[in-house]
């Protein structure tokens, strides 16, 4: 059981758990600066494509964005659902946004939009849309955001676009039916996988959290962790928290190897 787990170790809580904070937040140093990066473009009111494979760490990044943007400067606008339709898109934008929902059709909400991002502006109060999944977003939609940027005859930069997903967004913008949009970016980002001195470091600081401050992984089984996780930091909470509970129930005090082992075997080799 859960709490066996916990008692054995002496841990104040879940260690791997995904219920934190953005203050709580934990980047390796091989990812300070793409956060840098993001915070400048938004500065500069560029657009951002931030693209990574499934759990290296995009979203611990753009959260870490989050918090670090000054809500009396920025207005950051967090958009998770673009498996839909344009009109869609921009209905979903307009309630993020606190707009009424009186318009009907993709023009109405367009301008809507647009005109909520240069009241805004006007305030010195910036808009930031940051996509998620953005590899999932309509091609009609996709047309179409080159087009929300552009305000003034493009003589003005007042919305940055911060557009998140899989390795296969950039392949993409790349299209030539993309062109107007990707010529836009100037920020062209990806997470690359962790080192190994970033898996040990971040298992360390989530240990730490719950109030362990001793080495519980040997030196080993923090190397078969970090191979085994292929650089993901959502493998890495996964096979280590296996690997507590396994030693736990073979009351060890230190997981080693052949635990971890143990349990990459069990859930078919590397994830």
């Amino acid at each position: 059981m859960i709490h066996d787990y916990l008692a054995s170790f002496g841990f104040s809580g879940e260690p791997f758990s995904k219920e934190l904070t953005d203050s709580e937040l934990w980047l390796p140093p091989s990812k300070l600066s793409l956060r840098d990066e993001i915070l400048d473009a938004a500065h500069s009111h560029q657009h951002v494509v931030l693209t990574g494979e499934p759990g290296a760490g995009k979203t611990c990044l753009v959260r870490s964005v989050r918090h670090d943007l000054e809500p009396q400067t920025f207005r950051l606008t967090y958009c998770h659902n673009v498996t839909i339709s344009r009109r869609d898109f921009y209905r979903q934008l307009c309630s993020a946004l606190g707009l009424p929902k009186i318009h009907l059709n993709a023009g109405d909400l367009f301008v809507a939009v647009s005109n909520c991002v240069q009241d805004s502006a006007r305030e010195h109060l910036y808009s930031v849309f940051l996509l998620d999944e953005a590899h999932l977003l309509h091609q009609d939609t996709l047309d179409h955001l080159h087009i929300l940027s552009n305000f003034d005859w493009d003589s003005k930069a007042l919305l940055s676009l911060i557009l998140v997903g899989l390795p296969e967004l950039e392949e993409r913008l790349r299209l030539r039916r993309n062109r107007s949009l990707y010529s836009r970016i100037h920020c062209r980002l990806s997470v690359t996988p962790l080192e190994p001195d970033d898996t040990a470091e971040y298992i360390r600081m989530r240990l730490h959290r719950v109030g362990c401050d001793r080495e519980l992984f040997a030196s080993d089984a923090l190397a078969m962790i970090h191979e085994a996780a292929a650089g993901s930091l959502r493998s890495v909470d996964r096979i280590a928290t296996g690997a507590l509970r396994a030693a736990s129930r073979k009351k060890r005090k230190l997981v080693e190897r052949d635990v971890v082992m143990r349990v990459c075997q069990s859930e078919g080799g590397r994830s």
